[in-house]
């Protein structure tokens, strides 16, 4: 177990990411809290996915980045080596042939900040979620 010196929350796991205190309430904020060299990357996810899916929604969800239209469309978020994409299980099963570079699990794809982020196919995969959302 672990606790966070800032905020005194126990985790499992040490080092653990979290927001100490207040989640923020926008996604130019949760970029903005990030570290510096990360930025660039989250605004080019971001940029990516509001160009397919301009009339949705923009929140946190779990702390972090959402799209939304009656439900969760495609969330991402920074970690110490990659960003997380989270567009569910169904979408990366359906995308699992040209995720095969990347390490993926049950609705999540890591895009780690060594390679060059596959852009279109993010934009791809944000606008297959919102043809598919229940």
């Amino acid at each position: 177990m672990w606790q966070c010196p800032k905020c005194g929350r126990i985790f499992k796991n040490t080092n653990q990411d979290h927001y100490c205190g207040e989640a923020p309430a926008t996604i130019e904020e949760y970029i903005g809290r990030q570290p510096e060299q990360v930025q660039p990357y989250l605004r080019q996810v971001n940029q990516a996915i509001r160009s397919v899916l301009p009339d949705a929604d923009e929140k946190i969800s779990w702390s972090m980045p959402t799209y939304w239209k009656k439900r969760n469309l495609i969330q991402f978020a920074a970690f110490k080596k990659h960003i997380g994409l989270y567009p569910g299980p169904e979408a990366v099963k359906a995308f699992a042939d040209k995720l095969e570079e990347y390490r993926t699990s049950k609705g999540a794809i890591q895009l780690p900040y060594e390679k060059p982020l596959p852009l279109e196919l993010i934009a791809e995969i944000a606008q297959w979620c919102r043809k598919n959302s229940g």
